[in-house]
C-alpha cells in the first residue's frame, strides 16, 4: 500500500482509497465499487463529515428495529467488507440474533469466498451466502442470489451501501428495510423503510452503542419512523453548507481537523 502520512490534512481518506484501491487489485472489491465510494465521499463533504442530529436519530430508531426483530440481517457486499468488516463484527456481537450475509451485484465464487474470508478474520460468526439457496424474485441481477437462511428469512434487512432495485423488492417481500446511504437523493435511501444518511462505519459504529443502551425488547414490533422527514433533513443540512461557502483559516493554521477514534470532529456550530 502507498505510504500516507499521517500528518496530511486527510489521511484517514486517503488511507481508505489506498485500501479500496489494493483490494480492487485483489479481486475483492469490483471496479465500480471505486465509484461508488468516491460519489459517496463526495456527499460526507456536504455533511461535514460528521453524523449530524437526524442521522442520529434514525440510527437510534434502527437499532430497536434490530433488536425488536426476530430474524435481522445485514447485507454485505465488497465495499461494505473492505470498509468496515470490524464494525459489522461489532455489530453482530451486540445484536446476537443479527446473521451476516454476503450479497453481491458483481458476483464470482472467488469474490464472495474472499470477502467471507475478510469477514471471518475481523470476527463475524456464521457467514452466510457462500452458497446459493434461494432467489429474490422478480430482480434480474446476481443480487437475487441468497441465502434461505439468511435474507430470505430475515424481517429486517440491513443494507448498507444498497442498490434501489433490491431494497423495493425487499419492501415487495414485506420486509423491514434499513439502508445506510449518504445520497439521500438515491432511489435506496428514498425507498428504504429507514434511511440512514450517514458514512458507514460512522453509522454502525453508532449502531452497536444504541444496541447496547437498556431498554425493553418487544419482539416483532417496529416504531414508525419517518423517513421522508429523514431525507428532508439531510438535504437541509446539505443545502445550507453548501449555500455558506468554505471556511477560511488563519495562515500557518494546521487544515486537519481533530481525529477522534477514527473519525472526525467538526465544531458544533457546524450546520
Amino acid at each position: 500500500m502507498t505510504r500516507i502520512s499521517p500528518r496530511h490534512p486527510r489521511y484517514r481518506s486517503l488511507r481508505t482509497r489506498a485500501t479500496l484501491a489494493e483490494l480492487a487489485r485483489s479481486g475483492l472489491v469490483a471496479p465500480e465499487g471505486l465509484i461508488a465510494h468516491g460519489r459517496g465521499e463526495a456527499f460526507d463533504y456536504f455533511l461535514g463529515e460528521r453524523t449530524t442530529p437526524s442521522a442520529r436519530r434514525a440510527i437510534r430508531a434502527a437499532a430497536r428495529w434490530l433488536v425488536n426483530a426476530r430474524t435481522p440481517v445485514i447485507s454485505v457486499n465488497g465495499n461494505v467488507a473492505a470498509l468496515a468488516a470490524p464494525e459489522v463484527a461489532r455489530l453482530q456481537r451486540a445484536v446476537p440474533s443479527l446473521r451476516v450475509e454476503v450479497n453481491l451485484f458483481h458476483r464470482t465464487p472467488t469474490r464472495v469466498r474472499q470477502i467471507a474470508h475478510l469477514l471471518e478474520a475481523a470476527g463475524v460468526r456464521d457467514v452466510l451466502g457462500l452458497v446459493a439457496t434461494g432467489r429474490i424474485p422478480g430482480l434480474p441481477s446476481d443480487r437475487a442470489i441468497v441465502d434461505r437462511r439468511g435474507i430470505l428469512a430475515a424481517d429486517v434487512c440491513l443494507v448498507p451501501l444498497e442498490d434501489g432495485d433490491r431494497t423495493l423488492a425487499l419492501r415487495r417481500l414485506g420486509k423491514k428495510v434499513i439502508a445506510i446511504d449518504l445520497n439521500p437523493l438515491s432511489r435506496t435511501a428514498e425507498t428504504a423503510d429507514l434511511p440512514i444518511i450517514d458514512e458507514l462505519t460512522r453509522a454502525l459504529t453508532q449502531m452497536a452503542v444504541e444496541v447496547g443502551r437498556p431498554r425493553p425488547r418487544r419482539a416483532g414490533e417496529f416504531p414508525p419512523f419517518d423517513a421522508t422527514g429523514a431525507l428532508r433533513a439531510a438535504r437541509r443540512t446539505m443545502s445550507r453548507r453548501l449555500a455558506a461557502g468554505p471556511r477560511r483559516r488563519a495562515p500557518g493554521r494546521s487544515a486537519s481537523p481533530r481525529r477522534v477514534r477514527g473519525t472526525t470532529r467538526r465544531s458544533r456550530r457546524t450546520p
